[in-house]
Parts: structure tokens; C-alpha cells; sequence
């Protein structure tokens, strides 16, 4: 499945959600991480929501999110849990880190796992710029594509890309 940068929802930021892709997928791709996604009903709380609303929530190996999180702030909540050791993740509640690299990388880190969900990683970065996301540069596609070198490095050093700059996914 391919979902193409030109779609947009008619939701006041235009951005993909969990309802437009479903959860199979995305659980399938957390799982090859170790992790668990957990489905919380509509209008409920997210546990371990850092910015509350609907935005994606993580806790030990878990991320929460609903139908209507982003899936731009799945991807980013999860990609936090990636990057960390797992014996680290189970101390994870709400806030994952307070590492400026680390951050830096799993803002790039988002975009590759949303193409490991068929989307394109212009889509995914086109949905942190109007979410809010800022960069140096102006836009996540600026960053990633001209500043992010030193991330590219770090996500490559820790085994979550190639040198071809591509996701290394775990075996299923």
C-alpha cells in the first residue's frame, strides 16, 4: 500500500490519522521493534501523552494512540522507543528523552518508518510542518534532506538505517 503526498483529510490540519491506514500495519512494524501498540478508544485519554489531545502516548514497550493521533506523532512517539536500549525502554514514561541528537534523529527516524508503512516520507514530513513542527531550515523535508547529516549518522551508527540512508527493519 502506497499513500500518495497529495492526500488530505478534512481535518483542521490536513494531516494522515490512524483512521486512514488502520492499526494492523502499524502494530505489525512496532512488533519488529518489540513494541505493542495499543488502540484506546475514541475521546478517551492517552496514557503517556506527552502534548495530551489526541497525540500518541508511550509507556515501557507500549505506544498508545487512538483513531484520530497523527500518524506522523505514532511514528515519532514509537521511533523514541526505537532508538532507546530495550532494557532502557521500561523505565520510559510520557518523556523518552532529553538527548538533542537523539531527538534529532528520531525526526528523521519518522519519516522512514512511515515509507516501512507504504507512505511517503515527503507526506510524513509535509504532516510535522503542519503540525508544527519547526525547523532551521523551514520545513522537515529541508532538514532532513540538507541538515540532518548528523542524524543520518547517529540512526547509521546505532544500526536503524544503511549507508544508503534506508531503514534496516528487524527480521519479522
Amino acid at each position: 500500500m502506497r499513500i500518495d503526498a497529495g492526500l488530505h483529510r478534512n481535518d483542521e490540519h490536513g494531516v494522515l490519522i490512524l483512521s486512514d491506514i488502520g492499526f494492523n500495519a502499524p502494530t505489525a512494524l512496532l512488533a519488529r521493534y518489540g513494541l505493542v501498540l495499543e488502540h484506546i478508544a475514541d475521546a478517551q485519554p492517552i496514557p503517556g501523552s506527552y502534548w495530551g489531545d489526541c497525540e500518541a502516548g508511550i509507556i515501557g514497550n507500549t505506544v498508545y494512540a487512538r483513531s484520530d493521533t497523527p500518524v506522523h506523532s505514532l511514528l515519532h512517539e514509537a521511533g523514541h522507543l526505537i532508538v532507546l536500549p530495550p532494557d532502557t525502554r521500561a523505565a520510559v514514561h510520557t518523556d523518552a528523552t532529553d538527548s538533542v541528537p537523539e531527538e534529532d534523529a528520531v525526526c528523521v527516524l519518522q519519516a522512514l518508518l512511515g515509507e516501512a508503512l507504504g507512505i511517503d516520507r515527503i507526506r510524513i514530513w509535509a504532516d510535522m510542518d503542519a503540525w508544527g513542527y519547526t525547523f532551521r531550515l523551514g520545513s522537515a523535508r529541508a532538514y532532513a534532506e540538507h541538515d540532518a547529516d548528523t542524524a543520518w549518522q547517529w540512526l547509521h551508527t546505532h544500526g536503524l538505517t544503511d549507508a544508503k540512508r534506508q531503514l534496516a527493519l528487524p527480521a519479522a
